[in-house]
């Protein structure tokens, strides 16, 4: 029986990224023995405009009747006037809350073939391969109360809430610590302790679990200095685990170490390994429909999948290698050119990884 995977393409350059990803999943069911059916649905900006919600029931549906969802990118100015509950960033939060998808999983692994365009020395970050595992489904981005209210004397106070149960934090740490056992062995959880009542207790849950995990070394580091330590000397790192907030900020610092943001997948699965899977750029607008997009970040969200949620690891790979084939040959999109490469579009990007794959 064929596995659903919901297929979100959303808004800017999301389209464009996501016919890339389909093209290489085609390729792999017809060549590969891969059972997926792609069932297409809207969400972000798109869904706004054709139903007048971000996330509409019907894809909502979809997403918790499907094994894996695909995602593109949502959101840009053109929305931005409308009311924030209903902004093509909402949808996205709420599919996120409703499936539960608690652990989000955004490697930073640098193709050699891309060390001259990491906006570090090459020595700094030849070689580098970190997973951030980032908490999605809580903290100050869904903390209650929040909003914007008028104080007694006619000023205005905008204020949010940074929550953190304990059994969320242990659920998402012990996927870290599960993650760090899999690969180095060593594990740095990130917080700020020594202000934040939330994270005292996130340090104190990490140092609990850590006895159920001799195998792995767990270290804790200040937010302030884990970002400093990620432009200073990034390859000390392993895995990271941290909050919702924190880790939005780290990981797309961490992105600009492997030369385009352009490059990098995500995935956020739930506790019974369905996934959605996604670039971490945005929608990108300024260059949408014009053929300029890295398609890459998207096809490697594909490898992802395959490995997390499809249990298809030997597709990842053969995903993962076709793309550092194609690296190999000197082709780069606009983000990722440099002297000696040749430059090509979105559409010519995956033409190029599909006929490695075919090798």
């Amino acid at each position: 029986m064929s596995a659903e995977i919901l297929i979100l393409p959303g808004d800017g350059i999301g389209p464009e990224i996501m016919t890339q990803a389909i093209r290489v999943l085609d390729l792999l069911r017809m060549d590969h023995g891969l059972e997926v059916e792609c069932i297409p649905g809207l969400l972000g900006g798109a869904a706004i405009d054709a139903t007048g919600v971000p996330l509409p029931p019907e894809t909502l549906n979809l997403a918790r009747q499907s094994k894996a969802i695909l995602l593109g990118a949502v959101g840009g100015p053109r929305w931005d006037g409308i009311d924030r509950d209903r902004r093509p960033e909402r949808g996205l939060l709420q599919l996120r809350s409703d499936l539960d998808l608690f652990a989000n999983l955004r490697p930073a692994v640098l193709y050699p073939q891309l060390a001259d365009a990491s906006s570090l020395r090459p020595e700094l970050v030849a070689g580098l391969d970190i997973m951030i595992v980032r908490e999605l489904t809580g903290g100050i981005y869904f903390g209650e109360p929040r909003g914007i209210r008028t104080l007694g004397n006619g000023e205005r106070q905008g204020f949010n809430t940074l929550v953190y149960s304990e059994h969320e934090i242990e659920r998402i740490l012990r996927v870290a610590f599960e993650t760090a056992g899999r690969r180095g062995g060593r594990l740095c959880s990130v917080d700020k302790a020594n202000v934040l009542e939330a994270t005292m207790l996130w340090r104190e849950v990490a140092e609990s679990l850590a006895k159920a995990f001799p195998q792995v070394t767990l270290e804790h580091m200040y937010v302030d200095n884990a970002a400093m330590q990620l432009v200073r000397a990034p390859k000390q790192f392993d895995v990271l685990v941290t909050t919702n907030m924190f880790g939005d900020i780290l990981s797309d610092c961490a992105a600009m170490l492997t030369g385009s943001i352009g490059m990098l997948p995500s995935a956020s699965l739930n506790g019974s390994g369905q996934g959605m899977y996604e670039p971490i750029h945005g929608s990108a607008p300024d260059i949408a429909g014009r053929d300029l997009a890295n398609p890459l970040a998207a096809i490697l969200s594909v490898a992802m999948m395959l490995r997390y949620s499809l249990d298809r690891a030997d597709l990842a790979q053969r995903v993962e290698t076709a793309v550092g084939a194609v690296l190999d040959s000197g082709l780069r999109t606009a983000d990722i050119t440099s002297s000696g490469t040749r430059s090509v579009g979105t559409a010519e990007m995956g033409d190029a990884v599909v006929r490695a794959l075919r090798f």
